[in-house]
């Protein structure tokens, strides 16, 4: 089976109330969830396995809530993108979580 992978910068990684970076990255990559500042140091990672992410009610179709480590993240994506699909990063990294044996929420 080939690896599952996906890569989106531009995201804002929030830590509930407080604003970790609003440039940073998301990659998923040898079955592997990392979270990147926008300098490209890591701000938490984990076996895609151990995490478990979906989409928040509150939020924008733009964001989706990834838990892992004991830690809860908020995830903004695609919010340059006023368009008609800002969700269309949230939904490809919710299905590739999805298909890599990620748990949704």
């Amino acid at each position: 089976m080939p690896e599952t992978e996906f890569s989106a910068t531009g995201v804002r990684i929030e830590r509930w109330a407080r604003s970790l970076t609003r440039a940073g990255q998301v990659i998923v990559k040898d079955g592997r969830l990392a979270l990147l500042t926008s300098y490209g140091r890591e701000i938490d990672s984990a076996p895609v396995a151990a995490v478990s992410a979906g989409r928040p009610w509150f939020a924008g179709g733009g964001a989706a809530v990834a838990r892992f480590n004991g830690t809860r993240y908020r995830l903004t994506m695609g919010q340059r993108n006023h368009g008609p699909d800002t969700a269309g990063p949230t939904r490809k990294f919710l299905e590739t979580l999805h298909s890599a044996g990620g748990r949704m929420i």
